[in-house]
């Protein structure tokens, strides 16, 4: 389905900077709860934007472990694939969700002829290099006590997190089974060190 760039515009300000010519090259695709995206070892095609729902960039191990290697609801993924032969990871829906593609030869030629547009894809590039370098930063720790405290600092807004996603899930990208991290959370919440109210998890200010 090819994008309503009227009505795409006013809700993505990533894509302010888009060039017509790679706007009318954009189609809108759903995916189904749990459908895949790409699979690692696929030849890239596309660029993808999230527009509703949620992606995830996952790595089997040969036991079927799964690391999370980036989670998006809402903008870019799998950016470095603009420079790849083969995806190196899977790509799956995660919820209901709908993306915008860009085809990636039509992407390329919109870096290399507007600068405005390269510029803000290099802004993007940016912020994903902070995410994953506290990501790792978060991961080195140890403790489950710990990684939870940095996720708050880190991603929350004031001392507050609010989580988008299950606990399950989260537990899995703090990298800690889901069983730690209830029994961390009922511990952090009854030393006074944090508040947990459905979704929203507090950092007790220090006096």
């Amino acid at each position: 389905m090819t994008a309503n760039w009227t009505t795409l515009a006013a809700d993505l300000p990533a894509l302010v900077h888009c060039p017509q010519g790679l706007r009318d090259a954009g189609r809108v695709q759903d995916f189904a709860a749990g459908e895949t995206v790409f699979r690692q070892g696929d030849r890239p095609q596309a660029m993808y934007h999230v527009l509703d729902g949620e992606v995830r960039l996952l790595r089997r191990s040969r036991d079927g472990a799964e690391t999370i290697l980036q989670r998006s609801r809402g903008g870019f993924f799998a950016e470095a694939s603009l420079e790849a032969r083969t995806y190196h990871c899977d790509a799956v829906a995660v919820v209901e969700s709908r993306l915008l593609g860009f085809p990636k030869a039509a992407f390329r030629e919109a870096l290399n002829g507007a600068p405005a547009f390269r510029d803000a894809w290099m802004a993007q590039l940016a912020r994903e290099v902070r995410q994953l370098r506290a990501r790792c930063e978060r991961l080195s720790l140890h403790g489950a006590g710990a990684r939870i405290l940095h996720a708050i600092e880190s991603e929350g807004t004031a001392g507050t997190l609010t989580l988008a996603q299950s606990r399950k899930a989260w537990a899995s990208e703090l990298g800690l089974t889901h069983e730690a991290l209830y029994r961390t959370l009922a511990r952090l919440q009854a030393a006074g060190t944090i508040t947990v109210d459905g979704t929203r998890i507090a950092l007790h200010q220090r006096l």
